[in-house]
């Protein structure tokens, strides 16, 4: 029986049942009615209305059962709000009667005298206080914690605005690293690209006729010219051009010089760069700039590449830490196969320098690599004269100065060494004031540049008598010494 029949049906007091029963069979209808019979007739007429009634409450409540599967949450249905203090006043009074605890914020049922009717307020609060938790336990209310709903998309974003600058970095290098450049594999930033300096059209301002002293390098050097320009009169005899040229001295000899005589009389584009340029602290950034390089020199051959100080990348390997597996003979070893690999370097020549040719790997120095090795050492008496008539070429020498005697003056000379010590004459003659160079500021110029600046001058004669009998067993023991100059 459904609450609504029941509530319906206590309203009505009922006869007994045999009366009841009696009156309902009975054909004969008295004027007079008893008060059971009017209660009776009564009970008729309220069975129909709890009937209909009791109907419309069953499909009322049928329908209104999925409003009320469907409750708002208690923040949702929270219309008011109300001060913490104002709160905790109702909370003294005792007329608190739930609270729903939420993240800063609570959710309060409170009795409300006015009204006579329970409200559903949302309080604002400061933390979670002990003593709030005390009163609520004194005053015996019912409370609740509510654990936050997690959203996925706030920590979404923000681990995205976090990681946007890296992927926008790591994305960029890696479009650019993926580029088709020449040189095989671009490295970011240019790191793989070769930092030689190039000359479509050499212009070093030094020709073979500013080399001297070196008489049969530059015969070398002349005829490799001469194959550059005429390459059909060596090719009819089947004769090859030299692949690459090592030029071997001590520091100061000319060797580049050389180079640069080569390039300006060539008249092919030049490629100029030192061993060190290709060493960097990444691995592969080495091999990646000599790759590079070759495949921009191939594409203007016939060029010529000058490698000063070679020996910084061809170095002997195996001599490095952990059995020289470094990134130096990495580049060495790309170098080796560009100088003479499988596809070789037609049209391509390689000139390189170095003071140190003991320390080079023995791969670099066999014919097919660099077929030339060329010495270039501390010019003789006659080739420090014709140094000597180079450099003072620009320079207002005194009608006594005699080139011959100050190349014998300067054994053990180099080409740096003569071109300093004009220089230094020069700076002399100024400093006193003359219009030329004399044999006078030629003199102090080589005795600065053996001995270093002139310190005081002696005093005591002991001190010089022992000078001078040293001096004198240096000029006896040349003398006496056969082929000394």
């Amino acid at each position: 029986m459904s609450p609504a029949l029941s509530l319906f049906a206590s309203q009505f007091p009922l006869c007994k049942s045999q009366d009841f029963s009696k009156d309902t069979h009975s054909p004969k209808i008295s004027n007079k009615e008893t008060p059971c019979q009017k209660t009776h007739s009564d009970t008729r007429i309220n069975r129909r209305k709890l009937l209909s009634t009791s109907g419309l409450s069953l499909v009322a409540g049928t329908l209104s059962k999925p409003a009320i599967a469907e409750t708002e949450a208690p923040v949702e249905a929270t219309s008011s709000r109300m001060s913490y203090s104002r709160f905790l006043e109702y909370l003294n009074q005792g007329a608190v009667k739930k609270v729903d605890f939420f993240e800063n914020t609570a959710v309060a049922e409170i009795f409300n005298p006015n009204l006579n009717k329970v409200q559903r307020v949302k309080v604002q609060l400061p933390g979670l206080p002990p003593e709030l938790m005390r009163k609520l336990r004194e005053k015996d209310v019912d409370f609740a914690a509510h654990l936050p709903e997690m959203s996925v998309i706030g920590p979404l974003l923000d681990l995205l605005g976090n990681l946007a600058f890296p992927l926008i970095l790591l994305g960029s290098l890696l479009l650019r690293s993926s580029s088709n450049t020449p040189g095989g594999p671009n490295l970011p930033f240019g790191l793989g690209r070769s930092k030689a300096k190039f000359q479509m059209e050499p212009n070093t301002g030094v020709t073979f006729d500013d080399v001297a002293g070196v008489n049969e390098a530059k015969q070398d050097f002349q005829e490799i010219v001469e194959f550059l320009k005429t390459p059909e009169k060596f090719a009819a005899v089947g004769a090859k051009i030299p692949k690459g040229v090592l030029l071997v001295g001590p520091p100061g000899t000319g060797k580049t010089l050389l180079a640069k005589a080569i390039a300006g009389e060539a008249g092919v584009p030049f490629f100029s760069l030192s061993g060190s340029e290709f060493i960097e602290m990444f691995v592969g950034v080495g091999a990646s700039r000599v790759r590079d390089l070759f495949n921009k020199a191939k594409q203007n051959s016939p060029c010529i590449i000058f490698i000063d100080e070679i020996d910084a990348v061809g170095r002997q390997r195996g001599t490095g830490i952990g059995g020289g597996n470094d990134e130096r003979e990495q580049t060495l070893n790309q170098l080796l196969t560009e100088l003479d690999g499988f596809t070789g370097n037609t049209g391509v020549i390689v000139i390189a320098a170095t003071n140190r040719p003991e320390i080079l790997d023995q791969a670099l120095l066999r014919p097919g690599r660099f077929d030339r090795q060329v010495s270039v050492g501390l010019p003789d008496i006659r080739g420090r004269e014709e140094i000597l008539k180079v450099h003072s070429n620009n320079k207002k020498l005194d009608k006594d100065v005699s080139l011959s005697v100050i190349a014998m003056r300067t054994p053990g000379f180099s080409g740096a060494d003569l071109a300093n010590l004009m220089n230094e004459a020069a700076i002399l003659a100024g400093r006193r004031g003359k219009d030329t160079i004399t044999l006078k500021e030629i003199d102090d110029s080589i005795d600065r540049i053996v001995a270093g600046m002139e310190g005081t001058k002696m005093t005591d004669g002991k001190n010089k008598i022992l000078v001078a009998y040293h001096e004198v067993g240096h000029a006896v023991c040349a003398t006496l010494t056969p082929g000394h100059e």
